[in-house]
């Protein structure tokens, strides 16, 4: 049984159909809510197989997927994947954490060429399990997929912690940004973005 995350615990009870309605409104009004998809799409083949984890309601996901790319979403808060389910078509969307992510369980057998983790997930998941989740990201990548995961620091999760569970998870970290359109990192950056490669496994 996976131990409750941050999100379930730490947010009041209408967080999720308040983050919906937030981005439902932003969708509406034209702004941009796509800068992780682009930069996901710039490292990955086109038509790739792309896991969204911690697709949220599944912006991302569905940029990719109108991108050209086969895209798989997961989250473990069901109110948001179901507004994914309502609000983009073509993704495949589940309920999963990702701690325990087998989606050759549910009918996905073949390894993703890339995954995008954005919106603040590595600092939502329960403590602790950031080196699960990046296991479970790995165990789903092909050799040589990136992953390029996004969140704020100051939040118990830095990215010297990503680095040491990155490596044991089988992957290098490639670059370090300090935003989605990759201005240089800096040591008192409030935010980080991470372009991890998977190492081979031979």
């Amino acid at each position: 049984m996976a131990e409750p995350t941050r999100w379930a615990t730490e947010t009041p009870d209408e967080h999720s159909a308040q983050y919906v309605a937030t981005f439902r409104a932003y969708a509406a009004e034209g702004r941009d809510i796509s800068g992780e998809a682009r930069l996901l799409d710039a490292l990955v083949p086109p038509g790739s197989r792309v896991l969204d984890a911690g697709c949220g309601t599944g912006r991302v996901g569905a940029e990719l997927h109108r991108r050209g790319h086969e895209v798989v979403g997961v989250d473990a808060d069901p109110v948001l994947v179901a507004a994914a389910r309502e609000d983009h078509a073509g993704p495949a969307w589940h309920v999963a954490d990702l701690t325990e992510l087998d989606l050759a369980a549910e009918g996905h057998t073949e390894p993703f060429h890339g995954a995008v983790v954005a919106g603040n997930v590595m600092v939502f998941v329960a403590p602790g399990t950031e080196g699960a989740v990046l296991e479970r990201l790995a165990a789903h990548l092909v050799d040589d997929g990136p992953a390029v995961l996004g969140f704020a620091t100051g939040r118990g999760y830095e990215p010297d912690h990503l680095a040491d569970d990155a490596a044991t998870a089988g992957f290098d970290v490639e670059h370090l940004f300090s935003t989605w359109d990759l201005r240089p990192w800096r040591d008192d950056a409030d935010f980080v973005v991470a372009v991890l490669r998977r190492r081979s496994r031979s």
